[in-house]
């Protein structure tokens, strides 16, 4: 994806359990969808989860879900949940350049 107008072919939302917190899971999930040009974002959850919205072509969409299946060295992911967002939410929520947001 070269810009925030295109339409993404695949719009994936991403809840990750396990000790995903603390450890750069987040800012390691926006390196790692940055460098394969993706669009969305990644934050905290209250329940000690991680969620990310993600959006590109299938292919690259697909291989960022299988880096989050094991996370940076410091996580380890117990179990990870993909989801089809809504159309209100996957259009209105995937920034370019992917972005962290606050813990919600």
């Amino acid at each position: 994806m070269s810009n925030s107008n295109k339409p993404a072919e695949t719009v994936l939302k991403l809840r990750v359990r396990g000790r995903v917190q603390g450890v750069g899971y987040r800012r390691s999930l926006q390196i790692m969808a940055r460098s394969l040009d993706l669009a969305g974002w990644v934050r905290n959850r209250a329940d000690g989860s991680v969620e990310a919205l993600v959006a590109g072509d299938a292919a690259t969409v697909a291989e960022l879900c299988e880096w989050a299946r094991c996370g940076p060295p410091l996580a380890r992911v117990d179990a990870m949940e993909t989801a089809v967002p809504d159309g209100k939410e996957a259009g209105e929520s995937t920034p370019f350049p992917f972005a962290v947001w606050t813990t919600c």
